[in-house]
């Protein structure tokens, strides 16, 4: 029995301490993290950002399915590519960011692919329409390593149908399809 114990304690040792390590959260940094979208419409391709994007990402390297991204994107930061677009988009031809001023995204799992790639899976809430999205990420910190002390960035991608929102203004004219880029900044939370 007493040759046990020292076996049990070497495991510990010899183990990667994230399998053990407690799940590590982090805030989104406002600053520098964007949304870019972009479409086809009237023949070229349309692009628009947001920012002010806030949020917090809880990673647990012992078990994925505690793996959190929750995301807000305030639609007053919109922009496109003029003031006339821009207008349009926030009105209620589109968003309609008077009635709806905030978009959302809560992941429901994040599913490790390997080598710093993962597949997100949750829900965008856009106006008063909440759908199931698929967000194809990948996930680096310093040296590819996740720590309580590091940033974090998140580069994701994925489209989205803009009828499944309500946003099928002019649809002869402008494609369905949607292309969302996220580039995410996040800092570990500080001790208080």
């Amino acid at each position: 029995m007493t040759r046990i114990a020292p076996v049990i304690a070497l495991g510990f040792f010899i183990h990667p301490l994230s399998l053990y390590a407690s799940p590590t959260s982090y805030s989104i940094n406002t600053q520098q993290t964007t949304i870019a979208l972009s479409w086809h419409a009237f023949g070229d391709t349309s692009k628009a950002s947001m920012g002010k994007v806030t949020g917090e990402i809880t990673l647990d390297a012992g078990n994925e399915r505690e793996d959190r991204i929750d995301v807000t994107i305030p639609l007053t930061t919109l922009e496109a590519s003029n003031s006339l677009l821009t207008f349009q988009m926030k009105s209620r031809l589109f968003f309609d960011a008077e009635s709806y001023p905030n978009i959302a995204f809560t992941s429901s799992r994040v599913v490790a692919l390997g080598n710093g790639h993962f597949r997100v899976f949750g829900t965008l809430a856009v106006k008063n329409v909440t759908r199931p999205v698929i967000l194809n990420a990948i996930l680096e910190g310093k040296n590819n390593e996740f720590s309580d002390t590091e940033n974090i960035f998140l580069h994701a991608s994925t489209a989205i149908s803009r009828s499944a929102f309500k946003m099928d203004s002019f649809a002869a004219l402008v494609d369905d399809t949607v292309t969302i880029n996220i580039e995410i900044q996040a800092r570990p939370h500080q001790a208080t």
